[in-house]
């Protein structure tokens, strides 16, 4: 059935998902006139509320990801403007700051990482300054006295992702977007094309066009044909929020990114003292459970890089769950059945890619195609 009386009843665009991706692109669809409707209810957060909003494709450059890399610049780059946008249309912060990442080395071996990290940067254009360990110490005291060299990336920057949620749901909104507290079941397609979505409750949401952008929940979606999601799989990440003493001046004053005999470890700040220690990266399935060993390892790692971290209280434990597509990229636009579109499987940039995406998605919603940029990252190419 459809819901009458309901304003959200019939919709130019359903966006199915309420975290960082699915809430740009309402943002973005409702500011080009369309009527948009946001379906999600997420407990307590969805992945990109669990990020620690890290704006680092330079520190996070790897071998064989080099054109994800280059959209990651594109949308870092893009990040001032977005959010000075955002902020001006909900009136509230994002926590954005513009000061840099610190990548270090604890060992000769990681140097050595390290060393081909920074040329894989040079071939993509990426600006990065090499740094004794001496140099690294100067920028940020409380490192350990064992760092023996690093990168600073003056580019790279980080965000709040609950704070960008949180504007970004009352920016849509504020231009006529509507929530919906509630979860999809299925899609409803008629004449071989989407048409709306069914929710668990049973009610319909008649629109134009449906979004899907629900993490690692988008294939769960019922009523498609078979092949147009492709299999998302979910990767694990456990992280701890800490916080500061009252008072105290701050540990680290930018993101520290470190490898720790192989290991990476990362300690993000926030203006209200609070620093993010993250994360683990394990293909575990669906399990959201918190382990001790995640936890030591965190511990462990960040406490070689940083030895004060020991001092500070454990806010807060965080698992959640990566969206990642079978060649780890975005899928994104329109799928092969008329009407659907994907917005899914960002993997760990979910919040570095959040304002291309939001623009990618828009021209494709207004347009039925993506801009050249977000081309390779179309969802047919799986299909």
């Amino acid at each position: 059935m459809t819901v009458r009386g309901h304003p959200w009843s019939t919709s130019d665009v359903v966006v199915v998902g309420d975290g960082l991706i699915g809430l740009v692109t309402a943002w973005r669809a409702a500011q080009r006139g369309l009527r948009t409707t946001i379906v999600g209810r997420s407990r307590p957060f969805p992945a990109s509320g669990v990020a620690a909003g890290m704006l680092t494709p330079a520190t996070e450059a790897m071998f064989g990801e080099e054109p994800l890399m280059r959209f990651g610049a594109l949308s870092r780059d893009r990040y001032p403007a977005f959010v000075a946008e955002l902020e001006d249309e909900s009136g509230q912060p994002t926590a954005y700051r513009a000061s840099g990442t610190l990548q270090i080395a604890f060992d000769t071996d990681d140097l050595a990482k390290l060393t081909e990290l920074g040329e894989l940067q040079t071939r993509l254009g990426l600006k990065s300054e090499r740094l004794t360990g001496r140099e690294c110490r100067r920028l940020e005291p409380m490192l350990a006295p064992a760092v023996r060299g690093g990168i600073h990336v003056a580019d790279d920057h980080s965000v709040d992702p609950r704070a960008l949620m949180a504007a970004l749901r009352t920016a849509a909104e504020r231009r006529g977007a509507r929530v919906v507290a509630d979860r999809v079941r299925a899609v409803l397609v008629s004449a071989d094309r989407a048409r709306g979505v069914v929710l668990e409750s049973g009610e319909e949401v008649s629109a134009d066009q449906v979004v899907l952008a629900a993490g690692t929940h988008t294939p769960d979606i019922g009523g498609l044909p078979e092949g147009v999601v492709p299999a998302l799989r979910p990767v694990k990440g456990q992280l701890l929020r800490l916080r500061m003493p009252p008072g105290e001046p701050p540990i680290v004053s930018r993101t520290v990114r470190g490898l720790v005999k192989g290991s990476p470890v990362y300690l993000v700040p926030r203006a209200d003292g609070e620093v993010v220690l993250g994360a683990t990266q394990e293909e575990m399935g669906d399990d959201t459970r918190l382990t001790a060993g995640g936890v030591w390892e965190l511990l462990r790692d960040g406490h070689e890089l940083v030895p004060g971290i020991s001092e500070l209280e454990i806010a807060e434990t965080c698992v959640g769950l990566r969206p990642a597509a079978p060649d780890n990229e975005p899928l994104l636009g329109p799928t092969r059945l008329p009407g659907l579109h994907l917005a899914a499987g960002h993997f760990r940039h979910g919040v570095l890619f959040t304002p291309a995406t939001g623009d990618a998605m828009a021209e494709a919603l207004t347009t039925g195609e993506l801009p050249d940029y977000a081309r390779r990252f179309a969802a047919t190419r799986l299909s």
